[in-house]
């Protein structure tokens, strides 16, 4: 029977991979991946096969990886931190019926989220939303409605893919929607390049945000009403004290 891992590799650099994900490249004989990720990770392993397409060649992609663990090959998909949250597994898994007889496997990795907020502080140290303002596969009405309603139920925020050349205005856009409800000094962080070259952190408010220019290797981080700034870090308090 084929094997394919659908693996969450961080945010790319060694270090911040888990036991499991190193485990699952190394017994590879397959490493397939978006382009960028394939980088990140070929100089880990060069004696490796790998398969990687540009970034909107996600389904051709997965349909191969599927197809190659169908002729008995062992195959780790990659994603950029978690598989599972806007990585390749799902994806993966709608496909999947399609090629009976491989046996998938998921294996978690960690998300920008985490990656960028420990780098921060504590931003999400209570409940909070994760959207993605690429409306790529998202219609933008459907974006600024979730928004809304994540600014409306007081949530920090914490905001994937918020800007890239083709979507310059999209940071911006998603702030004067926020700030419909929240104040223009509610607290906010940026992490650039979490576990890659020219990493970099910063603090500031909704206000400035709307200002700020960002990448797709940006993460960006709202706070809650409870959110502050303590010792120059980004906390959100988990809403009660011990002792």
């Amino acid at each position: 029977m084929g094997k394919l891992i659908i693996a969450g590799i961080g945010p790319g650099g060694a270090a911040h991979m888990t036991a499991a994900c190193r485990e699952a490249l190394e017994s590879a004989d397959i490493i397939a991946g978006y382009t960028g990720y394939v980088d990140l990770v070929r100089p880990l392993y060069p004696e490796k096969s790998y398969l990687d397409t540009p970034m909107t060649g996600e389904t051709e992609r997965c349909r191969e990886a599927l197809q190659l663990a169908q002729r008995d090959r062992k195959v780790c998909i990659i994603s950029s931190g978690d598989s599972g949250i806007y990585g390749m597994a799902s994806l993966i898994f709608e496909l999947a019926e399609d090629y009976p007889g491989v046996s998938i496997k998921a294996i978690p990795g960690v998300t920008a989220a985490s990656s960028g907020g420990a780098l921060l502080g504590a931003p999400l140290g209570h409940d909070f939303a994760v959207i993605s303002l690429s409306d790529r596969l998202t219609s933008w009405e459907t974006i600024a409605g979730r928004l809304r309603a994540a600014a409306q139920g007081d949530f920090a925020i914490c905001l994937y893919n918020p800007g890239s050349a083709g979507r310059r205005d999209h940071l911006r856009t998603a702030c004067g929607i926020l700030l419909e409800t929240l104040p223009p000094d509610r607290v906010c962080g940026l992490a650039r390049n979490v576990g890659r070259a020219g990493e970099d952190t910063a603090l500031t408010t909704l206000g400035a945000l709307e200002k700020t220019t960002v990448d797709m290797f940006t993460t960006v981080f709202i706070g809650s009403s409870r959110t502050r700034v303590i010792g120059g870090k980004m906390v959100t308090p988990r809403g009660y004290r011990n002792g």
